[in-house]
């Protein structure tokens, strides 16, 4: 009875840890994507090289463990994974790495919270979130969500007097000349930031609904990976020869932090990133894994002061228990949806194009 238990609860408790760690992921990328950029790395090139390893790690996983399980390929599926990889490795991505190179990794990572409330919009319209206005949970869901987006902006707009400084960059004789800190984004870079980062979050919500959707007729979440990240690689090598203009030296890397944020980012925030998600989604819905992302804010936040001297201040710091407060309302708020009726929301999801 016992063993049964801990089985109910780790099954539980197995989409909220995959999330975490993917937020983590993503965090670890964004300081070590910032590190390439400062370094003079192409933010195009970057997007060509990170699918390019996501496609050599993932495909043949793909190839051996589908082989007799995966769908025939038709028209319409073939469409669809065209378009999820346009939407999320070609336009996401560039405009993200573009907004980071204007800014810093903090001020990028603040911005994508607004990524659950479009989400959560998009979602809702299209029948695959259920809104009951009169409901204590769907309240909690909306203001939650309300509260991460606000908590997210404070973060970005609110200095406030410093709280933190990282004694061992001043004191310690450790520099970091590439550090791009808050006070140095100008007003301009900050407006051209968030317009790009804003169309990208519009680009990666549109990615997850429509990955949920192409899930119902082409159900191999591992060869839809693999899909993906050699048509974003394709696609992206397109975008690139063309924003570079045949430039060769841009495609020069060696051992060092250009390859590493590639690496990274190529197997654990494309590969890993596209299936874990997918799996997570077809469970609970794509609001619930984007209800996570202002996590990833606070870590970047925080590994960001710690490696790339970022004063922490207290409106950051602020911000990020707002940002606390509202996700635990919209796992609440979800976590009640996913007991009262499950089996609905799930059929909802699947069945969305009957």
């Amino acid at each position: 009875m016992e063993t049964s238990k801990s089985h109910s609860k780790y099954t539980k408790a197995k989409p909220y840890i995959g999330v975490i760690l993917l937020q983590c992921g993503l965090a670890g990328m964004d300081i070590l994507s910032k590190v390439a950029l400062n370094q003079g790395m192409s933010n195009y090139v970057l997007v060509v090289y990170r699918h390019a390893v996501a496609t050599i790690v993932i495909a043949p996983f793909a190839i051996l463990l589908d082989r007799k399980k995966r769908p025939k390929m038709t028209k319409s599926i073939f469409m669809k994974l065209l378009l999820l990889s346009l939407l999320e490795p070609v336009i996401d991505q560039n405009l993200y790495y573009l907004g980071m190179k204007y800014t810093s990794a903090t001020f990028v990572a603040a911005l994508v919270n607004v990524l659950p409330a479009i989400t959560f919009v998009m979602a809702w319209l299209l029948r695959l979130e259920m809104v009951n206005w009169k409901s204590t949970h769907s309240q909690a869901k909306i203001v939650g969500t309300i509260a991460t987006v606000g908590g997210a902006m404070m973060m970005t707009l609110v200095k406030g007097p410093l709280a933190f400084q990282p004694f061992w960059f001043k004191h310690g004789g450790i520099t970091y000349d590439h550090a791009v800190t808050h006070n140095d984004i100008s007003l301009h870079a900050a407006i051209k930031a968030s317009i790009l980062v804003t169309i990208g979050c519009f680009s990666w919500s549109a990615f997850l609904i429509l990955q949920v959707m192409t899930l119902k007729s082409y159900p191999r979440e591992l060869s839809m990976t693999a899909w993906i990240c050699v048509m974003g690689t394709l696609e992206n090598a397109v975008v690139a020869l063309i924003m570079e203009k045949g430039r060769s030296s841009v495609w020069a890397i060696g051992w060092d932090a250009n390859l590493l944020a590639a690496v990274y980012s190529g197997i654990f925030c494309s590969g890993l990133l596209y299936y874990v998600q997918g799996v997570i989604m077809i469970e609970r819905g794509p609001v619930f894994v984007t209800a996570f992302n202002p996590l990833c804010m606070v870590i970047v936040a925080l590994l960001s002061t710690i490696f790339m001297a970022e004063n922490m201040y207290l409106g950051r710091l602020i911000g990020a228990i707002i940002i606390v407060a509202g996700l635990y309302m919209v796992l609440w708020g979800k976590g009640k949806d996913y007991d009262r009726s499950s089996p609905i929301i799930k059929m909802q999801v699947m069945c969305l194009l009957y």
